[in-house]
């Protein structure tokens, strides 16, 4: 029996477990607000770019929310809902057409914005990609069948499956505040000579638990997957996702896509993208990864990523990379403040740039929560009138 549960209070049990599994955020991304639009900053981070094509994927625009338009009813409460939340840009699509584009904090259609674990969502489907290309055979592969620096190290039980779904039982330690925990010392300690330093790190932790009981988010796990997917198809991860996806659904922009201090791109988080193009693949997601009538990813690939493969509260937990909900709807979520919302029953994406001055609040994702429901309230009520 499946026992019903608001979509407001899901975010905060998730908030919860993650909070008892010891992890303060969503993901390793960064720690500093300024970092997350692409803006100048004291030390420049060294990126790959994510080159786009001729061809782009046209946004028309449909009819706007009559509720959140001027002198509409609900017109103060968006303002409210932009100004309190730190939002730097909200897209809505609605049948591929946008309904809602708002921007603040001097962000832009043309600024990228830095998807923080946003991208683990991104990577999962790479994942994805690379199966349907034969690079890999299955998600019940080995880690150590792609990356052999593992072999010999507690990741030697651990599939490919287990990355996706933060079921490897390694331990991992994503406390912001703790100087010796995972989250901090994989970006200081030093690196083993000729190995890619997610590699160097992973591979000297211990197993806490047999792969599959136990649900433990770890950024580090998105970045190895990232690492997996490189080297099985023999290009970098920002090549992969520029001829699979960026080029051939016709993204709007460039996007680039943070390095590590091996030069491989830290796959779970930080791939800088403009709000449309979030929107976009939010979109392509939506149309079941098909370009041209033509799945990237194996049949089935999004229904089975976006099912709860890990129940962490009634009806709603992780699939393989993306968060569900409420049985219907899952997002890509990454701390302060970003989020792809993707609904197949409303034909709805919802595409949010933040810039929370805290990675993660409770009453802020309670808000995000309400105004989406607050969003698809007037879409059914639409429906209803039809």
């Amino acid at each position: 029996m499946r026992i019903p549960v608001t979509s407001s209070s899901l975010r905060i049990i998730v908030l919860i477990i993650i909070v008892l599994s010891s992890s303060s955020s969503f993901a390793q991304d960064i720690t500093n607000p300024d970092s997350l639009s692409k803006k100048p900053s004291p030390q420049k981070q060294e990126v790959h770019e994510v080159p786009n094509g001729s061809k782009v994927y046209q946004l028309s625009h449909g009819l706007p929310f009559a509720a959140f338009s001027p002198g509409g009813e609900k017109e103060k409460e968006l303002e409210n809902f932009i100004r309190e939340q730190k939002v730097a840009g909200l897209l809505i699509l609605q049948d591929g057409k946008i309904r809602m584009e708002r921007y603040a904090l001097g962000h832009s259609e043309s600024n990228r914005w830095s998807s923080l674990s946003v991208a683990k969502s991104v990577t999962s489907t790479l994942v994805g990609a690379a199966i349907k290309d034969g690079y890999i055979k299955s998600v019940d592969d080995y880690v150590t069948d792609y990356i052999t620096d593992l072999k010999g190290s507690a990741y030697d039980s651990v599939k490919i499956r287990h990355l996706l779904t933060m079921t490897s039982g390694i331990r991992w330690s994503e406390d912001y505040t703790d100087p010796n925990g995972d989250i901090a010392r994989f970006s200081t300690d030093p690196i083993e000579p000729g190995m890619n330093a997610t590699v160097s790190y992973m591979r000297r932790l211990p197993a806490v638990a047999e792969p599959g009981k136990k649900f433990l988010y770890s950024t580090g796990e998105t970045h190895l997957l990232g690492v997996l997917v490189s080297a099985a198809t023999h290009q970098t991860l920002s090549q992969y996702l520029s001829s699979k996806i960026w080029i051939p659904f016709g993204m709007e922009q460039d996007a680039d896509w943070r390095l590590d201090r091996t030069s491989q791109e830290m796959a779970g988080c930080c791939l800088q993208m403009i709000l449309r193009d979030f929107a976009r693949f939010g979109q392509f997601v939506l149309e079941d990864g098909r370009i041209d009538g033509k799945s990237i990813v194996p049949d089935d690939w999004f229904k089975t990523a976006t099912d709860i493969q890990v129940q962490l509260w009634p009806g709603g937990g992780y699939g393989f990379g993306w968060w569900i909900f409420n049985g219907s709807a899952f997002e890509a979520l990454g701390i302060h403040g970003q989020m792809i919302h993707i609904d197949p029953s409303r034909k709805l994406v919802i595409a949010i740039n933040s810039a929370w001055p805290e990675a993660d609040s409770n009453e802020r994702h309670l808000a995000v929560s309400n105004f989406v429901r607050s969003i698809e309230t007037e879409i059914d009520k639409e429906k209803k009138a039809n």
